[in-house]
């Protein structure tokens, strides 16, 4: 009997102190799809398609099929450059807006088969699918529901006949997916099969999400739904690359469901960036960025790549925020990825290599203030290096701000943090506080909101210290699977270039260095190349490369391009008074604008035109038209018109179109001319607004 009590006491004891149940789940949780996005932190958008070889954005539907034919294709070179910058899948843009499809559908003659290339018989997205499989990357689809070049767009028969059959042939020949990729671009003008009309449609029920989103539901399970409301992923509400410095995984989108967006099309982008405490449906974001200034190849986009240092600061804002970044590569016109951006790539990776390779905190002493029922081996410290996403130091349901103790034996420098919380039990840390014990005293060297899948801190200034402090702070006990301290390497930052109203360009440092050298041939700055020390005139514009030295260090080069300088431009159709900022149209200033007040919000748009004289005659190859940079949408132009004049009275129509992306991605629009023309005076026409009754400028000018 003493040996049966002995056993029963020991039983209780360990239930109460060794066995204690696991945290209870917080808060809406992720699907396993959900979590299989999530894991793979990176991904690229391949964007190869009838716009690499129009040399546009966005297509018309109009050009022939015969149109896409990139010579040197490969797949295998493509998908290896994204896995040679770390990213771990792809996302190939299967049919852009212009609906010619990349495989040979049954649902349009619109298709790869009616173009020279493989004789008429090729499949990318088959090569991309093979590619993927021989290299262990994940594959996802984009088949835009907008289709400008099909006849039954905007009538129930295109849903029905035509979009849902072609991701049914999607899903069923190309493998297991991890992505199904929607945006939320839809309705508008087209060919629409000859008709050449403009066709809106309500995007919040013609597309019957709910049952068209059940074929991926039953066809490709594990494929997590992108859409700017989600329902698995939801847009971070711009294409800079950036999630929220707080940034929820849940989120309640403005809508009645996830996968739906209000009738008149609106997403409250702000909330879209920082997601919802608490939200409705756990619904992460992905921050999709184009790797050059445009999502598809233009050859004067050339040189004009972002830096593999811009690369990194990007993947502390968006995998850094509990995101995914998802990175635009655009193949050329022979179906390749171009040196440079693949140089590029690959130096991103040996950031990413050298900065994250080494966890300074691997062989620490933790102590923390609490662990859950004492129970070491389940909830214990160790599991914060054991690189396990989802093994966790747990505390008592009762103990919500514990704190966290870590030695390091010996003072360590250090200027990366890295937080994790186990996700499959919720998103739970509300904010951190963390110390470094510096000169006999806790001082306060970061803090932060919302940790979810991952959380990296940047500090401003390397840290040197032995001893850290964690103060958690969460509604209910946490669950924390990681913690890392990192050394990103010492670099020089890019110089800053910029162009004054007289033409001279001035090149700086945000820092002292040795030496600035720079370029305006198109070659690499080099210790070679000229020394800036003074302001250099560019009168008839180009590209000005540059890049800091200082003793063995470079920074990233500085490529920036210049219009034709605007000395000497006046704007001459002052009928309309002198007070409406026009100076703000040429002061080389992207921070400025020009935009007529109205008052009256009742009246509506009409086209409005601003008149340059040029002061003397020029050669243009090209208009420019630089929107708004503060992210505001009122007066944004999207569809315009060129005039040419001799004398400013009499005026020709040159070229007109829309400027397709501008609103998720504001960056200068390029109007290349297909013949140079020699004139004095110029106008250009705002035909129509993404918002509000008057136009908006931040620059115009010619190339």
């Amino acid at each position: 009997m003493k040996f049966l009590f002995s056993i029963i006491l020991l039983l209780l004891f360990a239930k109460s102190d060794y066995s204690q149940v696991a945290p209870k789940p917080y808060g809406k949780l992720p699907a396993p799809r959900q979590l299989s996005w999530q894991e793979t932190d990176m991904y690229c958008i391949i964007c190869l398609d009838m716009a690499t070889f129009t040399d546009q954005e966005w297509c018309y539907g109009d050009d022939p099929a015969s149109t896409v034919n990139p010579g040197d294709f490969n797949a295998m070179q493509i998908v290896s450059a994204a896995k040679a910058g770390g990213f771990k899948g792809v996302v190939i843009v299967a049919k852009h807006h212009d609906g010619f499809c990349l495989w040979p559908t049954k649902t349009t003659t619109y298709n790869i088969s009616n173009s020279p290339w493989r004789n008429g018989k090729g499949d990318m997205v088959k090569e991309y699918q093979l590619a993927c499989q021989k290299l262990n990357m994940k594959l996802g689809l984009y088949c835009s529901p907008w289709d400008r070049n099909n006849a039954l767009y905007g009538k129930p028969e295109y849903v029905t006949e035509i979009y849902r059959r072609q991701l049914e042939e999607l899903y069923a020949n190309y493998g297991p997916l991890f992505m199904s990729w929607h945006d939320g671009a839809n309705g508008g003008t087209g060919y629409y099969g000859g008709a050449r009309e403009l066709r809106e449609i309500d995007r919040s029920t013609y597309y019957d999400w709910d049952n068209t989103f059940a074929i991926t539901r039953k066809m490709q399970p594990m494929a997590s739904i992108f859409g700017d409301a989600g329902p698995d992923v939801r847009w971070v509400g711009n294409e800079e690359g950036h999630a929220g410095e707080t940034s929820w995984e849940t989120y309640t989108p403005h809508s009645k469901a996830p996968g739906k967006v209000p009738a008149n099309g609106t997403v409250i982008t702000e909330e879209g960036t920082a997601g919802t405490r608490n939200g409705a449906y756990w619904m992460p974001a992905e921050c999709d960025v184009p790797l050059r200034p445009g999502w598809f190849y233009h050859k004067s986009e050339d040189g004009q790549s972002k830096s593999p240092y811009t690369l990194l600061d990007l993947y502390y804002k968006s995998v850094g925020r509990g995101a995914c970044l998802d990175l635009g590569l655009a193949p050329d016109k022979r179906g390749l990825i171009t040196d440079e951006d693949l140089n590029i790539l690959k130096q991103f990776k040996a950031l990413l290599d050298e900065t994250f390779s080494v966890n300074l905190a691997k062989d620490a002493i933790f102590k923390a203030s609490n662990v859950r029922g004492k129970n070491p081996t389940r909830y214990g410290l160790k599991n914060l290096v054991d690189n396990d996403s989802y093994s966790y130091w747990a505390t008592d349901d009762a103990v919500v701000h514990p704190e966290l103790l870590i030695d390091l034996h010996f003072p360590r420098t250090f200027n990366v943090i890295r937080l994790r919380e186990n996700i499959k039990l919720g998103q739970r840390i509300d904010s951190v506080g963390i110390d470094a014990y510096l000169d006999g005293t806790w001082k306060e060297i970061a803090r932060a909101t919302s940790i979810g899948a991952t959380r990296l801190i940047r500090l401003a200034n390397n840290v040197t210290a032995r001893k850290i402090r964690l103060r958690l702070f969460s509604p209910v006990c946490i669950t924390l699977s990681d913690f890392g301290l990192f050394k990103e390497p010492v670099h020089l930052t890019p110089p800053l270039i910029s162009r004054d109203q007289s033409g001279y360009v001035s090149v700086t440092s945000e820092a002292p260095v040795a030496s600035i050298h720079y370029t305006t041939d198109g070659a690499e700055p080099s210790l070679s190349s000229p020394v800036y020390t003074t302001p250099f005139l560019l009168l008839s514009g180009g590209a000005v490369k540059a890049r800091s030295f200082d003793g063995e260090q470079t920074s990233p080069v500085t490529n920036r391009v210049f219009d034709h300088s605007k000395t000497g431009w006046r704007i001459i159709n002052t009928e309309r008074g002198t007070d409406r900022n026009y100076t703000n149209i040429t002061d080389e200033n992207p921070h400025t604008i020009y935009q007529r007040k109205i008052k009256d919000t009742t009246i509506t748009f009409e086209p409005e035109a601003v008149d340059v004289d040029m002061g003397k005659v020029n050669e243009i190859k090209a208009f420019t038209y630089l929107p708004r940079q503060d992210r505001q949408m009122d007066g944004v132009v999207d569809r315009y018109t060129f005039y040419i004049s001799n004398d400013g009275s009499q005026w020709k129509e040159l070229v007109s179109g829309e400027f397709s992306n501008i609103k998720s991605n504001p960056i200068e629009q390029v109007i290349n001319l297909k013949q140079p023309v020699q004139v004095r005076y110029f106008r250009f026409t705002g035909q129509h607004v993404l918002k509000g009754n008057s136009i908006s400028i931040a620059e115009l000018g010619i190339q």
